[in-house]
């Protein structure tokens, strides 16, 4: 591996790639380090220690949630608008043309969802400095109101900031996707988990938990393992392409495969998921000030039943991130349209006939293979509950959502590394 990260920087091109990646990183670690105005620090700490969707949110901010600074939401509302436009995609006859166009339909598509961003943007901006306001009884926001000439000017002001926040760091991630290595907005986001491991483990060395970090690096390293195993897990359909006559030339028919991803969705369910199961707790904040105290006490019931500490919120949470990946998997994989363009191109699999047949075929391997992918990313999902219940430790935060996208970002960026050294015939970081 050493010698092919030498080979790497010995290859002009590629070393440029690279430092062009490492420094467009850099800068955005900056901007998450220049805060928004009007933040109450103190109050903001309080609230992100006691909100799980506001810990989510921190992660895929990078940590920049925790400061408040202008790119505090991160790339999350670009993330999803990509989903939203990937749901929309075969619902909207319009859209779906699009899909089918090739390079300009992905490259307007790409377009509706950089514009899809920015409303979601303001609304994700707006939302947060709500709940921040009504997690604790000190405001974040001291002026804060769209409905008052008072708070109006400093509410846009903040509002704005952030929205030209997520867009700075959008841009910086298709600049690296597209003059770099790797996918830019998933680059930014593992960026920014990685920078915040030394601050975390230098605060366990403090408390003096040692073991526990001894015995955490072991389970990460094989959890670690088996993310990587059911990642690259597939199953491989045989499709056999048959004889082709074009012009005055017979192509011969050729063999190959379809590889069905055991987990094709990646960590989107788990997103999802997080984002359901803890709606009903944050939404319940908002009633602590109720002038009813049946409203009042629902609410502190609410909040205390969706809460991490809680076995309901992590049962639910299991199961959430099973019906969200054969969700999931299934939209993409009807976008692909496997079928049809197999039958398109001359190709089948043996012992079944093309068109409907083949499509149920690969229906029911899909559904199949699936079941496994949903259970491992279930019980990553709820790894974190028995962590903290084996040990009793809950100064740590063990995020299975932050594991995967790490392990799935190094894996994806060697890959493009590999491919790149093996065009130049050095020997790569994967295949020894």
């Amino acid at each position: 591996m050493v010698k092919a990260a030498l080979n790497a920087f010995n290859v002009p091109d590629l070393r440029r790639k690279i430092l062009f990646t490492l420094g467009l990183l850099v800068v955005f670690r900056i901007a998450a380090h220049v805060p928004v105005p009007g933040v109450n620090t103190g109050a903001l700490q309080s609230a992100l220690n006691q909100n799980n969707l506001l810990q989510m949110l921190n992660i895929l901010s990078g940590g920049s949630l925790q400061t408040f600074s202008i790119v505090a939401m991160g790339v999350y509302p670009y993330i999803t608008s990509s989903i939203v436009m990937q749901l929309l995609v075969p619902i909207v006859p319009r859209l779906e043309e699009l899909s089918k166009e090739g390079e300009y339909g992905r490259n307007k598509i790409n377009q509706y969802t950089r514009i899809l961003t920015v409303p979601l943007a303001l609304i994700q901006g707006y939302g947060q400095m709500l709940a921040l306001n009504n997690l604790t009884t000190t405001k974040v926001f001291s002026n804060f109101g769209l409905f008052s000439a008072h708070t109006l000017f400093p509410t846009l002001t903040v509002l704005i900031s952030l929205a030209a926040g997520t867009v700075f760091a959008m841009w910086l991630g298709e600049l690296i996707t597209e003059n770099g290595i790797g996918n830019g907005i998933s680059l930014i986001i593992f960026a920014g988990i990685v920078a915040r491991l030394p601050t975390i483990l230098s605060q366990q060395v403090q408390a003096g938990n040692i073991a526990f970090l001894i015995f955490l690096a072991v389970v990460a390293a094989i959890v670690i393992f088996t993310i990587v195993f059911m990642s690259e897990g597939q199953r491989r359909i045989p499709v056999q392409y048959a004889k082709r006559i074009r012009g005055n030339r017979m192509y011969q028919g050729q063999s190959t495969h379809i590889p069905l991803r055991v987990n094709s969705a990646g960590m989107i369910p788990l997103i999802f998921a997080l984002s359901i199961v803890v709606l009903p707790g944050t939404v319940s904040t908002y009633f602590y000030a109720a002038q009813q105290s049946w409203l009042r006490n629902f609410a502190h019931l609410v909040n205390a039943t969706f809460t991490s500490t809680n076995w309901v919120y992590w049962f639910i949470y299991f199961w959430l991130v099973i019906g969200f990946t054969y969700f999931y998997t299934a939209v993409t994989f009807q976008q692909q349209n496997l079928p049809e363009t197999l039958q398109r191109n001359g190709g089948f699999i043996p012992g079944h006939r093309p068109g409907k047949m083949t499509e149920r075929y690969l229906n029911t391997v899909l559904t199949r293979i699936t079941v496994a992918g949903a259970l491992f990313l279930a019980i990553v999902a709820v790894f974190p509950y028995f962590i903290t219940l084996g040990t009793g430790i809950t100064t740590l935060t063990f995020s299975s959502t932050a594991i995967l996208i790490v392990v799935g970002v190094a894996i994806d960026t060697m890959k493009q590394l590999e491919a790149q050294l093996m065009m130049r015939q050095y020997e790569g970081f994967i295949n020894r």
